[in-house]
């Protein structure tokens, strides 16, 4: 064993993603994750106390990669009624593609959020805070009209469920679905608008 190897928390997730891909969540433990990194499985509990907590990190990690192209248009500079709709578009895209790219993993790492209820939820909640910072904006800007934000981020991300929760990710392949964003989209849009905007 190379116990003199430098292991850190990300090289651990790394392979532990790897470790899941070959065994799957059923079968893959924390000495496989060990015996691929070449060290003792003492050495991986130093930086995740427990099986459990593992798991949660790469919950995290894998919810931390969806996140990351929705902050940046969340903080991009386009007009908030276009970045809100971008930023819709491409978190519906985001689920659609690790659905359809690799269903065995994304059904690898549902099973993981799942049983990570504080990081799942802590990721809706900072997805619902990206949306209400776009629609604070359009309220500055004077496109858009909501007394609340934070509750017609909420609405927004609730309303749109069906096209990015994995619960439904089996009508994903309807080949209605893209007129079905598409009807959605604008009907929550326009429902959005300032009266001026009308």
């Amino acid at each position: 064993m190379n116990e003199t190897l430098v292991l850190t928390p990300e090289r651990i997730l790394e392979v532990t993603e790897e470790v899941l891909r070959r065994y799957g969540l059923a079968k893959a433990t924390v000495v496989d994750v060990a015996r691929a990194l070449d060290v003792s499985h003492g050495s991986v509990y130093r930086h995740f106390p427990s099986k459990a907590s593992l798991r949660e990190a790469v919950a995290k990690r894998w919810l931390d990669r969806v996140n990351a192209p929705l902050q940046e248009i969340a903080q991009g500079s386009e007009s908030p009624p276009v970045r809100l709709e971008h930023w819709l578009r491409t978190m519906i895209a985001i689920k659609h593609k690790k659905v359809c790219d690799d269903p065995e993993m994304f059904a690898t790492y549902l099973a993981l959020a799942q049983e990570a209820c504080k990081v799942v939820k802590a990721h809706k909640d900072g997805l619902v805070d990206q949306i209400a910072h776009i629609i604070s904006d359009g309220v500055k800007q004077g496109d858009f009209e909501a007394a609340d934000a934070k509750a017609s981020a909420r609405a927004l991300f609730d309303a749109t469920i069906r096209f990015h929760h994995p619960a439904h990710a089996e009508e994903w392949s309807d080949p209605a679905q893209a007129a079905r964003i598409d009807a959605l989209l604008a009907l929550l849009l326009r429902g959005l608008e300032a009266p001026c905007k009308h």
